[in-house]
């Protein structure tokens, strides 16, 4: 079973068939008629009478609907229970393996206040940051009397740029502070916040772990995750461009050495920030499949999906072949996000039908979707997602040529999927075309000011 919807749950049963393992989907009252809900071998409504989120998040009923149909495994996708340590227990009672970590990792990795202890004691460096959740305004105040503003408040029990705000100055805290606590509480059902001292325009860098139940952990290189909007992150790339050696050696060392000390099992991301000096610190670990994980897969052609699977069945990365003098970069990968947005309102996200989808292929180009067809619908109640275009190539500009040319390719008529955005990668791959890599970037609004924040950082001479 995947406990989730829309691409991810295509992507895993998509996986699942390729192994001869048979696929259930779960769906809300509102995904009735959705793609996912198709692509199984059997499918079961949750969350009867709630609302559409909240049908996901529904616990008793998605175990109870395992159990009723002799479900053996659930893999959480991302987002929504991947990240609860009492979903991962939930599984465990109920007889049915959890495709993930043990529930003791996944709560402690969720926690990312003990995730940065744990993180301290394997001698990986920190950003500077509160010890443990926050739990009113005059903590915050004290930490930025302490170290200053920039600071950056953080959901301690949740990622993906919920529960995220940037704090610059004093007169902004009060209103921040209040505003990614009802973030974090609206996203997690918990608002516990932590702070941290806001690293300026650094680099994203994230390292891809797998580990099994034997002790065995490898890395699969790292990813660029700096192009971000909102803290979201917009295009993804792998490998990073540009990266020191040195400090590529020590971003996957400490990667591995984190997995070790809590015993990680199964796919993980560990994820830091890079300065300008190029010291590195550790952020958080995200202990589930990526959005973007699809670039890993293609620069290392390791089936990260099909990994998750055969270690929970208790096969050992060895015997997958997955050794780490085996593991090999070959070319260039980018991923980027078409979302159903409307530029012209903040990037507020559009819905409606599709009157006409037309996507961009060819050689070297990958996509994973589940809405992207003509006739679609796209529900305002979940993610504004609609196809990640992946692009592939001996080098950093054949594969952003090749990306260009796809999204130029695209035609979608129903929905705003927001031409801007389309300008923005136009700009961006154009730099990387000419051999330039991007550095941090946060797209703001509004949309007149979103390309003139586009930086990189020029190659060496050669």
């Amino acid at each position: 079973m995947v406990a989730n919807r829309g691409e991810i749950a295509i992507r895993v049963f998509r996986a699942c068939t390729e192994l001869g393992i048979r696929t259930v989907a779960v769906y809300s009252e509102q995904d009735t008629g959705q793609m996912h809900r198709q692509k199984a071998d059997e499918a079961y409504l949750i969350g009867k009478g709630l609302p559409p989120v909240a049908a996901y998040l529904d616990i008793p009923d998605i175990i109870k609907v395992a159990k009723e149909n002799d479900v053996d495994a659930i893999h959480p996708g991302y987002g929504f229970l991947s990240e609860r340590s009492d979903f991962a227990q939930a599984c465990v009672d109920a007889g049915v393996r959890f495709i993930g970590p043990s529930p003791d990792v996944v709560r402690k990795m969720g926690d990312k206040v003990e995730a940065r202890s744990i993180a301290i004691c394997a001698g990986v460096p920190v950003v500077p940051g509160t010890d443990g959740p926050i739990t009113c305004l005059s903590e915050a105040q004290e930490f930025s009397n302490t170290y200053g503003f920039p600071i950056i408040f953080k959901a301690a029990y949740g990622g993906g740029g919920r529960g995220m705000r940037v704090v610059k100055e004093y007169e902004e805290l009060e209103e921040n502070y209040q505003r990614a606590y009802s973030e974090a509480l609206a996203a997690f059902g918990n608002g516990a916040l932590f702070v941290e001292k806001f690293i300026e325009r650094p680099r994203h860098i994230e390292v891809q772990i797998l580990g099994d139940k034997y002790g065995n952990v490898i890395h699969l290189y790292e990813r660029d995750c700096s192009i971000q909007r909102r803290h979201q992150k917009v295009v993804e790339i792998a490998p990073a461009v540009q990266l020191d050696p040195h400090l590529r050696d020590r971003l996957t060392a400490d990667s591995v050495n984190l997995a070790r000390q809590v015993g990680y099992e199964n796919a993980g991301t560990v994820e830091f920030l890079v300065d300008k000096h190029g010291r590195h610190y550790f952020i958080e670990v995200n202990s589930r499949l990526q959005v973007e994980h699809t670039v890993t897969e293609q620069v290392t052609d390791v089936d990260l999906v099909h990994a998750q699977l055969r270690v929970c069945e208790g096969r050992s990365l060895p015997e997958l072949g997955l050794k780490q003098d085996k593991i090999r970069i070959n070319g260039f990968a980018i991923q980027c996000r078409v979302t159903t947005e409307d530029p012209a309102r903040g990037f507020q996200p559009d819905t409606g039908r599709l009157e006409v989808f037309r996507s961009g292929e060819g050689m070297g180009i990958r996509l994973d979707s589940a809405s992207a067809f003509q006739g679609a619908i796209i529900s305002p109640h979940y993610d504004s997602l609609l196809v990640k275009v992946i692009a592939s190539g001996k080098d950093l500009p054949a594969a952003a040529a090749k990306m260009n040319r796809a999204l130029a390719e695209f035609r979608v008529r129903g929905v705003k999927v927001g031409s801007f955005i389309m300008a923005h990668c136009a700009a961006l791959l154009k730099g990387m075309q000419q051999g330039n890599a991007p550095t941090s970037y946060d797209c703001p609004t509004p949309p007149h000011t979103y390309l003139s924040c586009i930086s990189f950082c020029k190659p060496p001479p050669t």
